[in-house]
């Protein structure tokens, strides 16, 4: 069918374009719940659909209605398809919508599944995946993780030899981007171990901000490795790696207003725990925060605490870290990192 030519929503029997389809189905959600879908979104992403959406107009109900129906049906689709395969979605929406229309959503939604990098590697878990992967050119692990979840990446990373960690963060950091011939030539070495997906599209993966939303997720003590591999290695890399870092002993960073904001959310005795493993200044630094009864009143909880893990440590002081960084890019604190950029006017 033919496209609008002047812009906005087609009308009549125009079809719509799938950027319309998104610009038509954010605008039904609303600002806030777009705004939170924008936030998965990569910067190009967030461009074209904004784009789409100032050219929108008037939305006809019935486009409207079509693209929730459509998104209802793509989503019951997937659903079907993680609980028994293409066969068993296929077989359900048959029954519901039709043979014709089941085809259609299964071949749109397998094409969609295709075209992302590494597919299969996403659907594996860590310790498979580390398996599958830990033998390969460092360059190729690289760019395996960089197309993976950071969460699920950090396991990989940590899970193997400290001298493969530090060359594997160095090029996630330095990669940019990879052509659909890099990745096609990678997935046909790895078929022959598990599986092959294809890909048409230049992707953008890795860099120095994959690599530090990979190690803010990774343990402390593999973080600490891979940096000081890193700064013996590339120590202008490490200390931009370092720049987009926030630590637990980094709170000392924060000005006294957004120390006092950040205990407000922070419980008790993670901070007791938190605190068990730090030196006087980051003690210093949150008990000057506190009144003189709740100071002391922690530093009790802390002598009869007694002896805790330090792998319970570690994780409460991720937990805390996370609470200042979501505070952080809402606005309510200030991280001084460094630099003429961070100076207070």
């Amino acid at each position: 069918m033919a496209k609008s030519k002047s812009g906005g929503v087609p009308s009549g029997d125009e079809e719509l374009t799938g950027r319309q389809k998104a610009a038509i189905f954010l605008v039904t959600l609303g600002s806030e719940i777009s705004a939170a879908i924008f936030k998965h979104l990569n910067q190009e992403e967030v461009e074209t659909i904004t784009f789409e959406i100032a050219r929108l107009g008037n939305v006809r109900s019935e486009d409207r209605d079509l693209v929730l129906q459509e998104f209802q049906e793509m989503m019951m689709a997937q659903d079907f398809m993680a609980a028994g395969g293409v066969d068993y979605a296929r077989e359900l929406l048959e029954k519901s919508l039709g043979s014709d229309k089941a085809i259609e959503i299964i071949n749109r939604l397998t094409s969609s599944l295709k075209s992302r990098p590494f597919d299969f590697v996403r659907r594996a878990d860590p310790q498979h995946i580390l398996n599958f992967i830990q033998q390969e050119h460092p360059q190729t692990i690289a760019l395996i993780l960089s197309y993976i979840e950071p969460a699920k990446a950090s396991a990989v990373l940590g899970g193997l030899d400290p001298d493969m960690q530090s060359e594997v963060a160095k090029r996630i950091a330095n990669m940019e981007r990879s052509s659909p011939e890099v990745i096609r030539e990678v997935e046909r070495v790895l078929e022959k171990k598990l599986a092959s997906i294809s890909s048409e599209d230049v992707a953008v993966a890795g860099g120095v901000d994959s690599i530090v939303e990979i190690l803010n997720t990774i343990d402390r003590a593999t973080e600490r490795s891979i940096m000081e591999s890193l700064e013996e290695d590339d120590p202008e890399l490490a200390e931009e790696i370092r720049k987009k870092m926030f630590v637990f002993d980094d709170i000392v960073m924060l000005d006294d207003g957004s120390i006092q904001r950040v205990l407000k959310e922070v419980d008790q005795q993670d901070l007791t725990k938190a605190l068990k493993a730090v030196d006087d200044e980051v003690k210093d630094k949150i008990f000057r925060n506190m009144s003189k009864r709740a100071a002391a009143m922690l530093e009790e909880d802390m002598q009869f605490m007694g002896p805790v893990r330090m792998s319970d440590v570690e994780e409460v002081q991720q937990k805390i870290v996370g609470i200042i960084r979501k505070l952080e890019e809402a606005g309510e604190v200030i991280i001084a990192r460094g630099g003429d950029d961070d100076l207070l006017v």
